[in-house]
């Protein structure tokens, strides 16, 4: 099982991650894509990499609004997981913007 971050890591790791903003035990990044399509594409890309990481967020799409949510519920909270996941996502994003 993977080890929660203690809240210095945590701080430290949203301090690279700045369109990441902590919610709880969850970090959350909410942005708008050009179009409802885009917004689908990009998620489709994020799934690949979530599965790939067995690692899925929650994802919610408003139509050309889409918020994702990071925790590791195994852990009970936030893992280095969380912020490698973010990572990817902030990649995809910057691609479809």
């Amino acid at each position: 099982m993977a080890e929660l971050l203690s809240d210095s890591e945590v701080t430290s790791a949203l301090s690279a991650a700045p369109d990441w903003q902590l919610d709880g035990a969850s970090i959350v990044r909410t942005t708008d894509l050009p179009s409802f399509a885009a917004a689908i594409a990009a998620v489709t890309r994020v799934g690949f990499f979530a599965e790939a990481a067995d690692h899925h967020p929650d994802i919610d799409v408003r139509w050309r609004t889409v918020t994702f949510r990071l925790s590791t519920h195994s852990a009970g909270g936030l893992t280095a997981k969380d912020f490698a996941l973010a990572g990817q996502i902030d990649r995809v994003l910057a691609a479809a913007v």
